[in-house]
């Protein structure tokens, strides 16, 4: 049995990951800790387990092997690289960390300690994806040209979000460094990481970060990625388009469904069935604690989800596309 430890119900997704530890054979809650300790006496409660108010103590017990980090984006670096050295597996929320820089510390405390890490992608994972990954394998669609993905919720305008969701220091952005982190890691995904970001941003509710977002990823060879997100749009349904020399690829233009049309293919578009979808992340990450393996494109993946994070947030505050090779390493 795996015991792990919950650092921070801060993300709205703790609860998820909560529900995911305790329904997997091989894991169980052995104790909580929270930046707020208000909250995680109320969990350690709720889930019948100790609640642990200093970190450093938790993640010293010896009946702890992993953790579960939810606790605030601008935290992430000092806790899981305390964990990393404490000898405890890493499950972490996106985005790893708001800079390559600490993402960098981070894998270097990892890779020290033995330690195994996985990041929540679950986009990554979905049934749709996984279908997307067979026809482009396949080439029907030729050289992609241009990508866009497009995940959008009322989340500011119907005033549901919770209030820390907006302070750009525990997040490190708005719309696009939460909702927009699918669609960013999915254009990646399909293009490769980029030369240049340009991103702007839209404050539409009037709050401390942006609630409506565009990032354009460019390309050496041509290729453009437009990722889009929004807390503003009411029935704003997740899209895909994929544009490629010989054929265009649609998801979710409303219904998600997935049709394709290619002069390869004959005339006319034609729906492809969506096959199954990956276990999740979580399930991943215990496999490679029990096998020794690692979450190889999974962390790739993740890295160069900062890179692109930060890229655009940059791009903003300096009002100029910034090339990935400028980031600090």
């Amino acid at each position: 049995m795996i015991r792990i430890g919950m650092l921070s119900y801060w993300h709205v997704h703790a609860e998820d990951y909560t529900k995911q530890v305790l329904d997997h054979p091989d894991t169980e809650i052995a104790a909580i800790w929270d930046e707020i300790p208000a909250r995680g006496e109320e969990k350690a409660t709720k889930y019948g387990v100790p609640f642990i108010a200093s970190l450093d103590e938790l993640l010293a017990r010896d009946d702890i092997d992993a953790v579960v980090v939810d606790a605030p984006t601008n935290i992430h670096r000092d806790v899981m690289v305390k964990a990393a050295q404490a000898g405890k597996h890493i499950f972490t929320e996106k985005v790893v960390a708001p800079t390559l820089h600490e993402v960098n510390e981070i894998l270097d405390a990892v890779k020290q300690a033995g330690v195994k890490l996985t990041v929540s992608l679950p986009r990554l994972y979905d049934s749709y994806t996984q279908t997307i990954r067979e026809v482009l394998a396949e080439g029907s669609l030729g050289k992609l040209t241009l990508a866009r993905v497009r995940l959008s919720h009322n989340g500011s305008t119907a005033d549901w979000l919770p209030a820390h969701f907006y302070s750009k220091e525990q997040c490190g952005g708005g719309a696009l460094i939460d909702l927009g982190c699918h669609p960013m890691y999915l254009v990646r995904l399909f293009l490769g990481l980029p030369d240049t970001v340009s991103a702007t941003y839209g404050y539409v509710s009037g709050r401390e970060v942006e609630d409506n977002a565009v990032a354009v990823l460019s390309y050496s060879e041509g290729a453009i990625g437009i990722v889009e997100a929004g807390f503003v749009n009411s029935h704003s349904p997740f899209s895909i388009e994929l544009h490629g020399t010989d054929g265009t690829l649609l998801f979710g233009f409303p219904e998600e469904k997935l049709k394709v049309r290619s002069n390869a293919k004959g005339e006319g578009w034609q729906e492809v069935p969506i096959g199954d979808r990956k276990p999740y992340a979580f399930e991943e990450w215990v496999g490679h604690i029990q096998n020794g393996t690692e979450a190889a494109e999974n962390v790739g993946l993740a890295v160069d989800l900062t890179k692109l994070m930060e890229a655009s947030n940059r791009s903003v505050s300096e009002g100029r596309p910034i090339r990935i090779a400028e980031l600090q390493a």
